[in-house]
């Protein structure tokens, strides 16, 4: 095959990189390196994941652009057999401050790509990374159990988490959720208007190593950084919030899945599932057995709109792709905490 990867140097994309490359696909990643400017990261880690690619996979063809640009996309996608669309703009307070660069980036980024593919004569299938926050604040609506330390759903009907037919109308959803939701409907209609082979993956937490979280995006890495390095953590609430975590190995496996498969049109929610879940107080618990180190934490109050519970149901994903999640928390959370340490100059 040969696949486009936007975003293909960030955490997700990288990864999607990696794994096709050592399959011997022919991989075009293209970014444009934004990172730095996005989250305040200083130059050299913003770069990371492109060097590394760079350094292990000289068959990756490496491209500088911006999916803003629809003629350096159409230029990306010629040929193309696949489209894997991680670009985005991926911050809910960065989207508050900054709606247009939000809008942008997360709507006609995603419009460019399909109207790549759509005019494209290979006809290429499209993987779109959408979110939970399609979900809005309908999901804060389901009644809730408090226990020692999570929440989890009270009402039944959730007992496997979240499917993909809840309701996404009729709540607020932050510029980000609504950037994502645009998304999301664009590729399912270019599938029905123009008959493009397209996956939607809603997606929880992600997580792994040669992710760089901060406190806005990559919970579970930005925790796991703060305690190796000794950097206050503050949390919004008190820490029972419960999301299901996936490993990005995981992710990877469900995106080949569809590409491998006869559906021609899906949209999937995917995270760790209900079998895969911590609350803030279970990871901060499990830094502290697996280090050996307490993380510094502070309290404040709960964040407007915030999810207490996202758990995501698998059912469909398990029955149409054959797919579940392999890499269990505490193995991934090792991963990363490894990994981490083998880089740690660049968390200090």
């Amino acid at each position: 095959m040969r696949i486009l990867i936007t975003g293909g140097a960030g955490f997700v994309g990288s990864h999607v990189s990696e794994y096709y490359a050592k399959r011997g696909e022919q991989v075009i990643a293209l970014d444009n390196l934004s990172r730095a400017e996005m989250f305040g990261m200083n130059r050299k880690v913003a770069l990371y994941n492109w060097g590394y690619l760079k350094k292990n996979y000289a068959t990756i063809n490496l491209i500088k652009g911006d999916v803003r640009n629809l003629e350096e996309v159409n230029k990306a996608a010629r040929n193309t057999d696949t489209i894997i669309h991680t670009a985005a703009q991926v911050a809910v307070t960065t989207s508050v401050k900054n709606p247009r660069t939000d809008f942008e980036a997360n709507i006609l980024g995603t419009f460019n790509v399909l109207e790549a593919a759509r005019k494209a004569k290979t006809n290429p299938t499209i993987i779109y990374c959408s979110t939970n926050k399609v979900y809005g604040t309908n999901v804060t609506d389901i009644p809730l159990r408090e226990e020692e330390t999570r929440y989890n759903f009270a009402d039944a009907k959730y007992r496997e988490g979240i499917p993909e037919d809840f309701p996404i109308d009729l709540c607020e959803h932050t510029p980000y959720g609504c950037s994502k939701l645009a998304g999301d409907l664009y590729v399912q209609d270019y599938a029905h208007t123009y008959g493009l082979k397209t996956g939607v993956f809603r997606m929880s937490c992600i997580y792994g190593e040669r992710q760089f979280g901060v406190e806005d995006q990559g919970w579970v890495a930005w925790f796991v950084t703060a305690n190796l390095t000794d950097k206050p953590v503050t949390i919004y609430g008190n820490g029972k919030q419960v999301r299901d975590v996936l490993h990005v190995s995981d992710l990877t496996l469900a995106y080949d899945a569809f590409i491998n498969s006869n559906l021609k049109h899906e949209v999937f929610n995917v995270g760790g599932g209900n079998e895969n879940t911590l609350s803030l107080l279970e990871l901060l618990a499990m830094l502290e057995e697996v280090t050996g180190r307490r993380t510094r934490i502070a309290f404040a109050d709960w964040r407007p709109g915030d999810q207490k519970v996202y758990i995501s149901d698998l059912s469909k994903a398990q029955k149409r792709l054959g797919w579940k999640p392999k890499v269990s928390p505490r193995k991934g959370v090792q991963n990363l905490i490894a990994w981490a340490r083998q880089n740690i100059e660049l968390f200090r």
